[in-house]
């Protein structure tokens, strides 16, 4: 069988191909021309067995009708038709080969061989909609190839792709891992980078990043240390990003690097910049918590208790009307004050009936606590060197209806002169107010050496005096409570360990059982080993200011002399 052909198809020029065709229509027209067949040959198609239905179906029905004088004529007719097969086959014969012969050596006006059959051509004219040109279809037939091509060539390197693709990324790991290994390796500045750093403006999140570097450093000295560097040049450093980035005094800084290891040094400067919560006590003569909780509340106040460690305490969140303001603070429901400043009083612990003296009462918050435990019994004595301050002792005592106190003015290192005998002693040292650098940033470079020991000197004559005006023979008493609002050590523990060589005192439980433990020793210095009763606190470990409180206990009355030299007897 030949290929079909379509007469309705544009030629794309004639040829051999063309030239038999026509020829052999030609003379398949002339044979049938004198024939009942068509006289026109219109196409030529694989179904040639159509041509012979017009005779076998004539030859049918002039046999049905039982006509025996067309036998002659059905026999002329068979013999035209056998003619017929004769001349299709060799006009098909002829096809084939010149089919044959053209799809070997023909090619088209645009080079492209005639490799493909008919049928894939009208497949694509069906297709796209529309006969595609010649170059249209040699176009489409290269993009084929190139796809399959490309098919193939990703099947076979798949595999070694994927290989690659790993070594490659392995490669790459390592690669960032060793320079995450020489960044993350912390190198101390040069001279010459710090000079730069002084002309240049400071960015504070290099100072930042280098002060966790460095501290890292520290932590890990031998493991992550530069080859040839000291410790000293990393501590120099990080003084100095600290001073820089904190904004202190190199005195202070100085003094607090001592006293905390470097990670917690960095979580003390960091809560000393936020602002402690605001809290205030319950005054117990004339409320009481859940009562004054519950009217704050109603006043748009959000509040908490303080903690289990006290019964009198509310820290406040946020409010909608002034906390200093309200009609229950004016009725003196209420005192705003910090959660440290419970603590000593606490520590006190004063008793109904007792004699007690507050040697720095002002403004009156430890005083009109101490009168609320003794629920205005007894007597309080409330003094201060600074007359001035009197005024918000005497303001608060009557706003929070305190009865059994006597308000004085005296230097407290001269009180003894003055009364003595008390069954306790409330001392709140003035200090260099380290421990409330968040309610006065002033401290961070207004302080140094010389501002310490002079409050040193101070605190050990006041805490002489404070020990003398306690008597010893107390029955329910005896006790000085001594505190400051600083950290410093010549401040706390230094004095207390003066006081235990000048005086018949020791220290004794504080009753607070929370806070961390005092110094025994600090640096070149030796303290009496009992000094771990007494009680520091840390705005980054208690959430409140820092504060030292420590409780003494006299024995006797009697003040120790030296011992004389019996040289000179």
């Amino acid at each position: 069988m030949g290929r079909k052909l379509d007469t309705t198809k544009v030629k794309r020029g004639p040829g051999r191909k063309a030239r038999k065709q026509k020829g052999a229509e030609t003379e398949l027209a002339k044979t049938l021309a004198d024939g009942d067949g068509p006289k026109k040959l219109s196409s030529f198609s694989d179904e040639n067995s159509d041509w012979l239905k017009p005779a076998k179906q004539k030859h049918k029905i002039d046999h049905s009708e039982g006509d025996e004088d067309s036998d002659s004529q059905w026999e002329e007719e068979n013999a035209e038709a056998e003619d017929l097969e004769e001349v299709k086959n060799e006009v098909v014969e002829a096809s084939d080969e010149d089919d044959y012969d053209d799809e070997n050596d023909m090619v088209d006006d645009y080079g492209a061989m005639e490799d493909s059959s008919e049928e894939e051509e009208e497949e694509e004219a069906d297709s796209d909609g529309e006969e595609l040109l010649p170059i249209e279809r040699a176009a489409k037939k290269q993009k084929k190839r190139q796809a399959v091509l490309a098919g193939h060539d990703e099947d076979g390197e798949e595999e070694d792709g994927s290989e690659n693709e790993k070594m490659d990324v392995e490669e790459e790991e390592d690669t960032v891992q060793a320079n995450f290994d020489e960044i993350e390796r912390f190198k101390l500045p040069g001279l010459a980078e710090r000079k730069k750093e002084g002309l240049l403006p400071l960015d504070l999140q290099i100072i930042h990043q280098r002060i966790k570097d460095n501290v890292d450093v520290l932590s890990h000295f031998s493991e992550k240390r530069e080859e040839g560097r000291e410790r000293v040049e990393y501590l120099s450093l990080l003084k100095s990003d600290l001073c820089t980035y904190y904004s202190y005094n190199d005195f202070l800084m100085g003094k607090l690097m001592e006293l905390f290891v470097h990670s917690e040094l960095i979580d003390f400067l960091e809560a000393s910049e936020v602002q402690r919560p605001v809290t205030i006590r319950t005054n117990t003569l004339k409320t009481r918590r859940r009562d004054l909780a519950q009217a704050l509340i109603n006043r748009g106040v959000n509040l908490d208790p303080l903690g289990k460690w006290s019964k009198v305490g509310l820290v406040i969140f946020d409010s909608s009307v002034p906390i200093g303001a309200t009609p229950e603070y004016l009725a003196g429901h209420y005192m705003l004050q910090g959660a440290s400043s419970l603590l000593p009083v606490m520590a006190l612990s004063p008793q109904e009936g007792e004699s007690v003296l507050d040697m720095s009462s002002a403004p009156g918050g430890k005083t009109t606590y101490v009168a609320q435990l003794m629920r205005n019994t007894g007597v309080i004595v409330a003094n201060d060197a600074s007359a001035e301050r009197l005024k918000s002792v005497v303001g608060n005592i009557h706003r929070l209806g305190v009865t059994n106190t006597i308000i004085c003015n005296y230097d407290g290192r001269q009180f003894p002169k003055v009364m003595g005998g008390f069954d306790r002693v409330l001392l709140d040292a003035p200090c260099s107010g380290t421990g409330v650098i968040s309610k006065d940033p002033a401290v961070k470079t207004s302080k140094d050496e010389s501002d310490i020991l002079r409050s040193a000197h101070l605190q050990k004559e006041l805490i002489l005096a404070a020990i003398d005006s306690v008597n010893a023979d107390s029955k329910t008493g005896g006790y000085l409570v001594y505190c400051t609002c600083s950290i410093m050590v010549e401040e706390n523990e230094w004095v207390l360990d003066y006081a235990l060589k000048k005086r018949n005192v020791k220290l004794v439980p504080t009753g607070l059982d929370f806070g961390k433990e005092g110094f025994t020793r600090f640096k070149e210095r030796r303290f009496h080993p009992s000094l771990r009763l007494s009680r520091r606190f840390y705005p980054h470990s208690h959430n409140m200011d820092g504060f030292f409180v420590a409780k003494l206990k006299k024995f006797s009355n009697t003040i120790p002399t030296a011992p004389a030299d019996s040289s000179k007897i």
